[in-house]
């Protein structure tokens, strides 16, 4: 396969699943896996920070209220909150970095954390049925969309945005304030950590590193910004008239298909 038709490919795969709750890096390692590709962290990273720009203008509304933060009492709460929850994750991510931690590259793990979340997201589902839900982001809400974030970068297939809403719905959130609270906070979150990687990996390129692409990367992150606008905003709609069951199911379906191709 041509080195264009791999960086469209992992732009579709990236951008599909970047905000969807299915695991952005699971889906990732698994094509390469597939098609016996290897990406170097910095174009993971890269493509992945194209995907979550693409998404800033699908919240107009949202924009403009912490747009007035000087003079709108809950915009400077909400930002509180969305600073406070990135605040964790970056404290956490900075500790996991400092103790060299690295991300799993088989797919036994991946398969296991896509399966775990998939029960629970039918469990909790299946739970909420009828219940009342809330819209606002209780500070219980922020610490644990935090902590659901570093899990989420501790164990790939998990899903950053898959644990984020998970955590939110069972602390009684609804569908929609949640997903756009996870993505809110995904933002930072997200080019921080992309912004750190982008630094050492051109400061202190790996020694065993060959010469990135830079065409392939250009065109992966502008197909990742495209297809991860065109899905968020799917999304948006769908969590308002939708559960996140089919989610569940699907990462149950993914996660079997997985753990039989390793047996074989």
């Amino acid at each position: 396969m041509s080195v264009w038709l791999i960086a469209i490919l992992l732009g579709v795969v990236e951008g599909i699943t970047e905000f969807l709750p299915v695991s952005s890096t699971g889906h990732l390692l698994l094509t390469e896996h597939l098609f016996g590709i290897k990406q170097s962290d910095l174009f993971n990273v890269v493509i992945q920070c194209g995907a979550v720009v693409a998404v800033i203008p699908l919240f107009p509304e949202r924009l403009r209220q912490l747009l007035r933060w000087r003079e709108d009492p809950q915009a400077r709460d909400f930002i509180l909150k969305v600073l406070v929850a990135f605040g964790i994750t970056g404290v956490g991510g900075l500790i996991l970095d400092k103790l060299h931690f690295k991300l799993p590259e088989t797919v036994l793990p991946v398969a296991l954390a896509l399966l775990i979340g998939g029960v629970l997201f039918v469990a909790v589902e299946t739970w909420l049925a009828g219940k009342p839900t809330r819209n606002d982001v209780a500070w219980t809400v922020v610490v644990a969309v935090g902590l659901g974030q570093l899990l989420a970068a501790i164990f790939p297939g998990t899903s950053r945005s898959g644990a984020t809403i998970l955590l939110m719905l069972i602390l009684g959130m609804g569908r929609v304030a949640a997903t756009e609270f996870s993505f809110l906070v995904g933002i930072p979150t997200m080019l921080a950590a992309g912004g750190l990687k982008i630094f050492k990996a051109l400061h202190h390129p790996p020694l065993d590193a060959g010469p990135e692409n830079w065409g392939a990367l250009a065109l992966c992150t502008v197909v990742s910004a495209i297809v991860s606008f065109i899905a968020v905003k799917w999304l948006l709609g769908f969590v308002q008239t939708h559960t996140f069951k089919g989610f569940g199911w699907y990462r149950i379906i993914l996660a079997a298909l997985m753990l039989i191709f390793l047996l074989r």
